[in-house]
């Protein structure tokens, strides 16, 4: 698919590789540091909380500046911050308020890294490629994350509980040079672009974000609707760690190995949505996708021990990946290049900016039972699911005619 998408590949998996050490390590540290839920909720909430006010401002940038300088400085910074967090931990000095307010700035950084690589997409590949390019993508983090990352964090973690953090801090290190190494005839045309056709102020290109999004009616609701789905699966598993672990009993360092198996179900279902969506038409497949993930994420709260959990996880992720793959490619169809930026910020603003007030009830849910929050964000998310078939199964037609594609 060309040097430009090697490059970006080889820094997602890179990064990939560093977040897996990180996937079980955090919730594990948390818990060593508090075993409030809601506490524990917050360092979820205040990761997601960086998209509900920044990621506008942050998708202008993108539209405006050199893409690799975003995407490695965003890396540079992630890879300084968790090694203080790293340093904190072997001095043991670290508190769960400190954590948390590592998290924000972490989350932060995500924004502008996934908002530039995202706006980059569709700039190197052709439109045909969209799905592909997407898939190979989730595969690899997936791949890297839950078979090679999560397995060995529980342990690496039981060894020294600095070791992950630096892992992951080296890791955002190598990410930012591979982001630097992306060729620039790349990026040409879009930055060629927005010199002769983008005259406004920071201001405007904010205030024009909002607007596209708000007037584009079929792309409005696909927002909102994902959105409030997304609310609900982070209510959802807010607190998976706690319920993991001390409702399902299971002993802390085979908690990354669950999440390596449950990660079966996410590669597969990266492997078949291409395919899938070339037979049966990517609205269907998208709609199947996401009434059966919510269902999923219902039933696993009435699971009664971590070998019935795990199952439901794996089909769960089977059918999310398909989702989130399919999404992304007709966000990336629908969207204009040269605005894709802060078009991404601002629908991402909606998406992920509610997800902290989901963690945050999910926490506030768990103080009465640790089931509870996958019983209520499972309903609801199921409610809304059921209701958009069919807005969801017109969606491709509907979105290439209101885009005049």
């Amino acid at each position: 698919m060309g040097p430009a998408f090697n490059r970006i590949w080889a820094s997602s998996i890179v990064s990939n590789l560093s977040d897996g050490v990180m996937l079980a390590a955090v919730p594990l540290l948390a818990i060593s540091l508090t075993d409030s839920p809601v506490l524990i909720s917050a360092i979820g909430a205040t990761v997601m909380l960086p998209w509900l006010l920044f990621a506008i401002p942050i998708g202008v940038l993108v539209d405006r500046v050199d893409r690799r300088f975003i995407l490695a400085g965003a890396n540079a910074i992630r890879s300084v911050i968790v090694g203080f967090v790293a340093l904190s931990i072997s001095l043991d000095v670290l508190t769960i308020y400190g954590l948390i307010i590592a998290g924000f700035v972490i989350g932060t950084c995500e924004v502008a890294a996934d908002t530039t690589a995202q706006s980059l997409m569709p700039q190197i590949l052709e439109e045909k490629d969209y799905e592909e390019g997407n898939s190979r993508l989730q595969i690899s983090e997936t791949i890297i994350q839950g078979f090679v990352g999560a397995p060995l964090s529980g342990f690496i973690y039981a060894l020294a509980m600095f070791l992950p953090f630096l892992i992951n801090s080296l890791g955002f290190a190598i990410a930012s040079l591979f982001a630097l190494s992306i060729p620039i005839k790349y990026l040409q045309d879009v930055r060629a672009e927005d010199v002769t056709k983008v005259k406004s102020n920071f201001l405007a290109d904010m205030k024009f974000g909002i607007s596209y999004l708000f007037n584009q009616k079929v792309l409005r609701r696909l927002v909102i609707t994902t959105a409030s789905i997304g609310l609900c699966y982070s209510m959802a598993t807010s607190t998976m760690v706690l319920f993991v672990i001390k409702e399902l009993g299971l002993q802390e360092r085979y908690f990354g190995v669950t999440m390596a198996i449950q990660g079966v179900g996410a590669i597969a279902g990266s492997l078949v949505a291409s395919r899938a969506s070339n037979k049966f038409g990517r609205s269907l497949v998208m709609t199947c996708a996401i009434v059966a993930s919510s269902v999923f994420v219902l039933i696993e709260g009435f699971a009664p021990n971590i070998y019935v959990l795990v199952p439901l996880a794996t089909l769960g992720g089977f059918v999310i990946s398909q989702w989130n793959i399919l999404l992304m490619a007709t966000y990336q169809t629908v969207i204009p290049q040269d605005l894709y930026g802060r078009i991404h910020g601002t629908r991402r603003t909606l998406v992920w900016g509610v997800m902290p007030i989901g963690s945050l009830l999910g926490g506030v849910l768990a103080k009465v039972s640790l089931r509870l929050p996958m019983y209520v964000g499972g309903a609801i998310a199921t409610v809304i699911a059921i209701f958009s078939v069919n807005f969801l199964l017109n969606l491709g037609e509907n979105s290439r005619a209101e885009s005049g594609l």
